[in-house]
């Protein structure tokens, strides 16, 4: 059984800008651009799951578009980390003593002091993972970096992530697939 991951495309957001649960749109092009080039590798009987941020959602159903027989669902479980109070925000204007302060609690402090732990976070993603293991039928995700990095760690048996230094830091592009076996 696989799961595949698909990162949504480019945004129409101001470069190095905090927008986990921000709902920024995608720019249009690049997302007819990454369905064409995905849809064709995609197999059959495939679930097609998009977070229901509008930079997903647009993917998702660039997807759909070419490839009728994928039926589509929402799910909030597979959306961005909410970033609270840094939503919006340049990192850059984002004091270093508040980044610090959820780095040094990094499983339990909210980040932007309001927003979500990486521990909220890695058990919404871990039932999304849970759920797609017990239905038994390979799915795609059309999400975000965060919870692919987050679904990378589930396959690896990580369930939670005590320490910043542990989470994934491999950059993931836009529009790039990222294929898990079970």
């Amino acid at each position: 059984m696989t799961l595949w991951l698909l990162r949504h495309g480019p945004v129409d957001c101001p470069p190095n800008h905090c927008y986990g649960r921000a709902d920024v749109p995608a720019l249009v092009p690049p997302a007819g651009e990454i369905a064409a080039r995905v849809a064709p590798a995609l197999p059959h009987a495939l679930a097609l799951v998009s977070s229901p941020r509008a930079r997903c959602l647009m993917l998702a159903q660039a997807l759909q578009a070419l490839r009728p027989d994928l039926r589509l669902h929402t799910d909030a479980r597979i959306a961005e980390m909410d970033f609270g109070a840094w939503e919006g925000r340049a990192w850059c204007d984002i004091d270093r003593a508040e980044i610090d302060a959820w780095t040094r609690d990094f499983a339990g402090a909210r980040a932007g002091g309001s927003g979500e732990s990486t521990a909220g976070l890695m058990a919404r993603v871990g039932a999304a993972y849970d759920a797609w293991q017990a239905g038994g039928q390979p799915a795609l995700w059309v999400t975000h970096a965060g919870v692919m990095r987050a679904a990378l760690l589930l396959q690896a048996g990580q369930r939670r992530v005590q320490r910043a230094d542990r989470w994934p830091a491999r950059a993931i592009g836009w529009g790039e697939l990222i294929v898990l076996g079970a």
